[in-house]
């Protein structure tokens, strides 16, 4: 670990800050908006922060510059008091030692500034002060005045003191004034009283400071707190120079790296803005934030910063998902980063992806969410209890140091030399069955509920259903479910698989050969294995015993479960294994067959919307021509015909009933002349539409299996069918459309055309056309369905 440092200003030692925060990132993506829209967005104001032990460490959420226009919007509901008392256990337990409160529900942090807390309130904060002291965390309590404060008013500088005093008696000792997300122009007051916005911060921040008594942790968040929001950039930055050459030594500047959510956090860029600032930043790092999309959160490692960082901070503050359980991986994490240090490096895995490989000599992101999700599989197996994790704290198996003294090994030496320290756990391919005497609640003096434990246990005969029995969650579960939701910038390697294989089954589909043919079979079918691995993970999760995890994460999973189903059905669509579905081929389809949502249909008229999907592939256009029917078509007509028969039902071919229709498309019966038509894409024949006049000309060559008495009002005959690839229903109209017309000029006064049950797909298009109607037909079999319009 790192020594501690001293002070340039004090000589105090100070350590390293390390640990969560808890407020909003939204704000500082609104930027986009307000150039687009001059829109109003709102955000939540809480923000989790991990500081470390070292002088110049410090890591924290600052999506702050969106803020400046908002304060409350938060979605999702706020962190208990449970929680947050949860939190400082298990910052304790990993070695964090930091908590920066600036939550949305407190409304005196940033819109009531100026407004006391009552005596019910104070209660609340002077637990929650006293609790993270009791687990060694120093809570830092943040304020954000910025919104509407004078900086030349006296009275207004009196009240900031006065509130910060009120809190000081709480108990806290350290504190925070945010900038972050406000208007940059003066009022007129202040432009008579300071030459600049920075020059005003920065002298309320040290009256402020000095006030208090130049206390051992105090936190600077600036309005330009990522290179983005620099002009023209960091070094030239006049704001960020005039807060580094202004700024008392002892007051600490929070940063969130090259962006507001930075993919990456280098090691030349912290020298460049410390040189600026003339201090160390402290990182508040909003990689795990997830309030600016209620679709994404995020449960992969904390990556991408390199541990060579450590020196060159002041500390790392984490602000992670808005629901509290999935940040069990981001803080764990990050603790785990945090603990590297120079002595000790994280023993590489095994199989270890290639990008991983000599990326961090010291850490591995790998093998670090392998112990998060060690641990918290722990969590998931535990019944949920009042009150947090109280009573857990005596457990040895949950705790991170245990893990890390585990893994770690000393600069130099090879995880072989340290065989005999293997985790046992990370080598159980499941945990246990439940015993469920472990899931058994406390006994109470209260009345039990009435039960049926006398009654006897129900038996399954030899022809019922067998009992259903919940299946354990997994180790491998859990990471099937952290690489569906991993980072911002980058899904996990099963994701990144699925969407792969996803795009070259589409892309492959009309491979010609026995070999091609069985290539494609055997890559959908092992993206079908993957699709049921989702289904298996979404069922054991919801059977999981600790259920308020479930609750924080059942959105999310039933979401991204919907999605795979509808991917899986498409693939085995493509693959004949079963019927089309009528949702593949609707303008008019079900709610959970789209991404639905007012925000969703206004980025899609964005011109940018589309083109930042984390799997790139080339934009996904089809042109269509129709164009009159020839002899030559017949073969292709007859593919497209018999591949559609076979996805119509599970039962052979011979067994479907006959239909007029399937002459005409088979080739015994041929189209009326300029009653046919085909639709053509890039590929080829993929739909076509036939129909056949004279009634005569359909009984006489009638090889249907029933006999069929034809409606006076509809004599001719239509049939129409689409290759499964065609899902756009335009041209689908517009060839039946055409083709109704073309049998009109020849004098029909009504058309029928015949389906089978199974064929949802033609039956919901030719419903929705709004001019069929089913048909009442003598002889008609119980599963074939006629429809009929007028012309």
């Amino acid at each position: 670990m790192p020594k501690p440092s001293a002070s340039k200003a004090t000589g105090k030692t100070r350590r390293f800050i390390s640990g969560v925060v808890e407020a909003g990132v939204m704000f500082g993506c609104t930027d986009l908006v307000q150039v687009l829209l001059h829109v109003v967005c709102h955000c939540k104001n809480d923000q989790l922060s991990v500081l470390s032990p070292w002088p110049h460490l410090q890591s924290s959420c600052l999506l702050a510059a969106c803020l400046r226009h908002v304060h409350a919007g938060f979605y999702g509901r706020p962190w208990t008091m449970e929680q947050r008392t949860e939190l400082f256990q298990r910052e304790k337990k990993w070695g964090l030692n930091t908590y920066l409160y600036a939550p949305k529900d407190d409304y005196k942090h940033r819109m009531y500034w100026r407004d006391l807390y009552s005596p019910e309130e104070a209660e609340k904060l002077v637990a929650l002060i006293t609790a993270a002291k009791k687990n060694g965390v120093d809570f830092i309590y943040a304020i954000s005045p910025g919104l509407d404060i004078t900086f030349s008013n006296p009275k207004e500088v009196a009240t900031l003191k006065r509130k910060l005093d009120q809190v000081s008696g709480f108990g806290c000792s350290s504190f925070s004034l945010l900038f972050d997300d406000i208007e940059t122009e003066m009022c007129p007051a202040d432009k008579q009283a300071f030459s600049s916005f920075a020059h005003a911060q920065v002298a309320v921040t040290n009256e402020v400071f000095t006030h208090l008594g130049q206390p051992d942790t105090f936190l600077f968040c600036p309005t330009d707190y990522c290179a983005a929001f620099c002009t023209p950039n960091v070094s030239q930055s006049a704001y960020l120079h005039t807060v580094g050459e202004n700024l008392l030594p002892g007051i600490d500047v929070l940063w969130t790296g090259p962006k507001v959510v930075s993919h990456h956090i280098t090691v030349e860029s912290i020298v460049e803005v410390s040189s600026v600032l003339k201090r160390a930043p402290v990182i508040w790092d909003n990689i795990h934030a997830n309030d600016y999309d209620p679709q994404r959160i995020f449960m992969g490692p904390y990556k991408d910063r390199p541990t060579d960082l450590i020196p060159k901070l002041r500390g790392v503050l984490t602000n992670p998902n808005c629901e509290y359980h999935p940040n069990f991986v981001a803080i764990h994490t990050l603790a785990t980063w945090f603990k590297l240090n120079l002595n000790y490096v994280i023993a590489p895995a095994g199989g270890d992806d290639d990008d991983e490989a000599g990326s961090d000599p010291c850490y591995s992101p790998k093998r670090a969410l392998t112990l998060a999700l060690t641990d918290w599989l722990q969590e998931f197996l535990s019944t949920d209890q009042p009150g947090g994790t109280e009573g857990k704290d005596d457990q040895p198996r949950g705790q991170l140091q245990q893990s890390i003294q585990l893994y770690l090994s000393p600069r130099g030496q090879t995880h072989e030399n340290h065989t005999n320290t293997t985790h046992p756990r990370l080598h159980e391919d499941r945990p246990r069955p439940l015993n469920p005497t472990h899931l058994k609640k406390e006994s109470s003096d209260e009345e039990p509920m009435q039960t049926d434990v006398g009654d006897p246990v129900y038996v399954p005969g030899s022809g019922d259903n067998p009992l259903f029995t919940a299946e354990p969650l997994t180790l491998d579960d859990l990471q099937l479910l952290s690489e569906l939701f991993y980072l911002p910038y980058e899904h996990g390697s099963t994701a990144r698989t699925m969407l792969t294989e996803l795009d070259w089954l589409k892309a492959h589909r009309e491979a010609v050969g026995d070999a091609e043919t069985e290539m494609w079979r055997s890559r959908a079918k092992c993206f079908d294995v993957m699709c049921v691995a989702v289904f298996t993970m979404f069922n054991r999760l919801s059977n999981a015993p600790n259920r308020s995890i479930l609750y924080d994460l059942y959105n999310y999973i039933c979401d991204i479960k919907s999605g795979v189903t509808l991917a899986r059905a498409y693939v085995k669509q493509l693959g004949g294994q079963s019927r089309p579905s009528a949702q593949l081929m609707t303008d008019d389809p079900e709610p959970w067959g789209f991404r639905g949502g007012l925000s969703g249909e206004f980025q899609r008229m964005l011109p940018f919307h589309g083109n930042r999907d984390l799997f790139r592939h080339p934009p996904m256009t089809s042109v269509y021509s129709i164009r009159p029917f020839c002899p030559q078509d017949k073969t292709e007509i007859q593919k497209i015909h018999m591949e559609m028969q076979r996805g119509e039902a599970k039962a052979p071919a011979a067994a479907l009933p006959a239909l007029i229709s399937d002459g005409l498309a088979g080739g015994q019966l041929s189209p009326s002349p300029n009653c046919g038509l085909v639709l053509e894409d890039e590929r080829g024949v993929c739909g076509y539409a036939l129909g056949i006049i004279d009634p005569n000309i359909i009984l006489s060559l009638c090889i249907t299996s029933y006999v069929l008495m034809l409606p006076g009002d509809f004599p001719s005959l239509v049939t129409m069918q689409l290759h499964p690839r065609v899902t756009d229903p335009t041209p689908a109209r517009r060839m039946i459309g055409s083709l109704l017309s073309l049998m009109k000029t020849s004098g029909s006064r009504g058309v029928f055309c015949e389906l089978r049950q199974g064929d949802m797909r033609m039956f919901d298009f030719y419903s929705k056309l709004g001019s069929f109607t089913t048909l009442k037909m003598a002889g008609l079999p119980q599963d074939v369905v006629a429809m009929g319009t007028s012309l």
